[in-house]
């Protein structure tokens, strides 16, 4: 048994042809006839439901824009509503990008108690950062190339732009440093004696 094509499907593809070509009546039919659908789609896929009419509004904007190249090869319902879900993956990468607000009279404090810091590791991590940021720049991204993420030799110095002996240079000098930042540090802060048995 062959599916029927849904009349309404039918129709608001006629009409986004009819709107690709230019008449205006046609793009009113059409929103109106979809609006509804991208308004329920927009809001079972966004979390907020106050950026449901922005997100639906813009829905039709893209479509709109794009409509030119809508040849009706899908029914004008399953295009819009695809328009639809990538506006509403834009609108969460948007977000995740863009800062935070927050009420708090000193941020940094706000900061500092919002990074998790009873995790294995953690103090380590933050050293390990702050050891990083003693080394000059071109040591720190050898070091962090070949050693934090594993990168071969070679590909770190096609990464940076230099040969392959200077990057064995930097990393071996970043060693060097490190090591001595490491021994100043514990020259400074003496271990408690372990009492004999």
């Amino acid at each position: 048994m062959i599916p029927t094509r849904d009349p309404m499907d039918e129709s608001t593809t006629a009409w986004a042809l009819a709107a690709r070509a230019g008449d205006a009546e046609a793009v009113e039919h059409f929103v109106r006839a979809l609006h509804r659908d991208v308004l329920r789609y927009v809001a079972h896929l966004c979390a907020d439901p106050q950026a449901v009419d922005d997100l639906a509004q813009d829905t039709f904007l893209r479509a709109l824009g794009s409509l030119h190249r809508f040849e009706g090869r899908s029914s004008a319902r399953a295009w819009l509503l695809s328009i639809a879900r990538r506006a509403v993956i834009d609108s969460y990468r948007h977000s995740a990008t863009r800062p935070r607000l927050h009420d708090a009279t000193d941020w940094q404090l706000a900061v500092e108690r919002a990074q998790p810091c009873g995790l294995p590791g953690f103090d380590d991590g933050v050293a390990l950062a702050d050891l990083l940021a003693a080394l000059p720049e071109e040591r720190r991204e050898a070091f962090v190339l070949t050693q934090l993420l594993g990168l071969p030799y070679g590909e770190a110095a096609a990464l940076t732009g230099c040969p392959v002996g200077t990057v064995r240079s930097r990393v071996s000098r970043a060693r060097a440093t490190l090591i001595d930042l490491l021994t100043a540090a514990d020259e400074q802060c003496p271990r408690p004696a372990v009492a004999a048995a």
